[in-house]
């Protein structure tokens, strides 16, 4: 049996949860609106007013259930976690390896070739789908140059090294990004990335579902006995996932990247349901949040053939599987951590 990673977003503020016998309710306005059985649930998020009755916590803490809150506009502010029952041996050798500049720069290299890869297939998924133009000949351009630097990828780099090559093909994709759009372009500009705050409606989409998919991260580090704190790209820092954030830079263009742009180009999402803040931020209204949340569900259940295990899978199940990969080459179970590259 596979376990696919069952997330319970709550987004009404005000609302409630509870337990009932092995039930999840979720109270609004003195009604029950929703009844979910424990089992079904891998994580709960809790975005904005949202609370939790103690009854409950203690039995998510218990049933292995990680509820994380979160502001409205998806930022993490806190999580609570039962006892953790992973492998110790398998987080000393996590520690070992993160204090080890060659093991760090060989797990950090394979998370940013699964990034540039991504990078190339949603680039040329892109080409391949639009009219030829102008446009078209940017992203192919832009494929091309990562494509190079993949290809020339040294083993002997260390952690800055590889930080570097990232950040230049970071900054070739987001440049062509705008290229990816091909509807409400006026509407949906995207000039660079910015976050805290985000300072035009793509950012405050991508922002905000990179928090989700870091959540989703940081839950499948935790079932695979992995910290989620302690990375290999992402050095420590209190607070900050760093081995989530870690694996999520493969999955970015793959779970979120390719969602936001579908939601611009059907026009699933509107120029309405964005509001500039006195401070220059931008602000998504609940409808807009909730069909993000809604397309990124979605996204999860398409089913893919993984690149390295050769079985077929939704993607939710990704983060989980990756995961494991990770702590079976922790383990020394194999010879390398195969990131995920989409194809």
């Amino acid at each position: 049996m596979k376990h696919h990673l069952n997330t319970l977003f709550v987004m009404t503020q005000g609302a409630w949860l509870r337990k009932d016998s092995e039930t999840i309710v979720v109270r609004v306005e003195k009604k029950d609106r929703l009844r979910l059985p424990m089992i079904n649930i891998g994580s709960i998020v809790c975005m904005g007013r949202i609370s939790c009755s103690p009854q409950l916590l203690g039995a998510c803490g218990k049933n292995g259930i990680a509820i994380t809150f979160m502001t409205e506009h998806g930022r993490f502010l806190a999580a609570v976690n039962g006892f953790t029952p992973g492998n110790v041996l398998l987080r000393r050798e996590q520690y070992r390896r993160a204090d080890d500049p060659v093991a760090t720069a060989s797990i950090a290299r394979s998370c940013i070739i699964g990034k540039l890869a991504n990078y190339r297939t949603v680039l040329r998924r892109a080409v391949r789908d639009q009219t030829a133009s102008e446009g078209t000949a940017r992203l192919e351009k832009i494929a091309t140059r990562i494509d190079m630097r993949l290809r020339t990828f040294k083993s002997d780099l260390d952690v800055d090294q590889l930080r570097g090559i990232e950040g230049d093909a970071s900054a070739d994709y987001f440049e062509v990004f705008n290229d990816l759009i091909t509807s409400q372009k006026q509407e949906f500009v995207f000039t660079k990335r910015s976050r805290r705050p985000p300072l035009d409606n793509i950012n405050a989409m991508l922002s905000f579902l990179y928090s989700m998919l870091t959540n989703d991260l940081r839950s499948a580090c935790e079932s695979a006995g992995l910290d989620a704190a302690v990375g290999f790209l992402h050095r420590d820092r209190p607070g900050r996932p760093g081995l989530a954030l870690d694996l999520m830079e493969e999955l970015r263009p793959v779970l979120v990247d390719r969602v936001v742009l579908s939601l611009i180009n059907r026009q699933q999402v509107k120029p309405g349901g964005f509001v500039k803040e006195p401070g220059g931020g931008i602000r998504m209204d609940e409808a807009t949040r909730k069909e993000l949340v809604g397309a990124y569900q979605k996204r999860k259940q398409e089913e893919i053939t993984h690149p390295f295990l050769q079985e077929k899978m939704t993607l939710g199940l990704v983060p989980l599987i990756q995961t494991r990969l990770m702590a079976r080459y922790l383990r020394g179970d194999a010879d390398a951590y195969p990131p995920f590259a989409w194809k």
